[in-house]
């Protein structure tokens, strides 16, 4: 039977959680919003409706999150040209695929965005799919993406393994039942992971490359 690799992008797969850090406290801050960088980092890996609900709560102006998400898309865009992939991300995309994987992203990003990531990972040879942003109604924490990234692998949760470095990720992918790998490389710490749902951790891709046979994803 197939068996899926369902990968995270940002931070799991492209350097880019810090870029998002402070292009969204800039975003935050020329709409009057005084939100630290600390809180913005932990709200990394949600879909932008929902990071702006987590960062400035429910009783914010709701009119102003479209601006402000348009905001943080035209900073972050100056970065779309030169976004850096994490240590041997491509490596690991194309030996699993070599292994008989299928590989899925599962990602809140979408459009010249995802573009931009796909071309800093330089791998679409290994990557069968993507469950963008675009596809489901709800971004992680809830299992949605992950979900989604399963029906177009074609394989029940018991055959795959969902790989991040977010809360979110780990949440999502324990509600879609799917063995979860957590990585350190968006800067979360172990602990957070695991208590969210990673049953193991590795340092970033080159790490979980390097130990792969003896990981779920050997």
């Amino acid at each position: 039977m197939d068996r899926a690799a369902v990968f995270d992008v940002d931070g799991t797969l492209v350097d880019t959680n810090h870029l998002h850090v402070v292009t969204w406290w800039e975003a935050l801050r020329q709409a009057g919003h005084d939100v630290p960088m600390h809180a913005v980092h932990r709200a990394i890996g949600l879909g932008s409706t929902d990071l702006i609900a987590h960062l400035l709560g429910d009783d914010r102006d709701p009119a102003q999150d479209d601006g402000l998400s348009a905001a943080h898309t035209a900073l972050y865009g100056q970065y779309f040209d030169r976004l850096p992939a994490l240590p041997e991300a491509g490596e690991l995309l194309r030996r699993l695929h070599g292994d008989g994987w299928t590989v899925v992203l599962a990602t809140s990003a979408s459009g010249a965005e995802l573009g931009a990531l796909r071309r800093a990972i330089d791998a679409d040879d290994a990557i069968a799919a993507t469950a963008s942003a675009d596809d489901v109604e709800q971004g992680k924490p809830a299992p949605e993406p992950v979900e989604h990234a399963l029906e177009l692998a074609g394989v029940p949760a018991s055959r795959a393994v969902f790989v991040g470095d977010t809360v979110w990720d780990m949440r999502a992918g324990s509600k879609a039942g799917v063995h979860c790998v957590g990585l350190l490389c968006g800067g979360i710490p172990r602990a957070d992971l695991e208590e969210a749902g990673a049953r193991e951790v590795y340092a970033d891709p080159a790490d979980l490359l390097a130990r792969l046979a003896g990981s779920p994803l050997g």
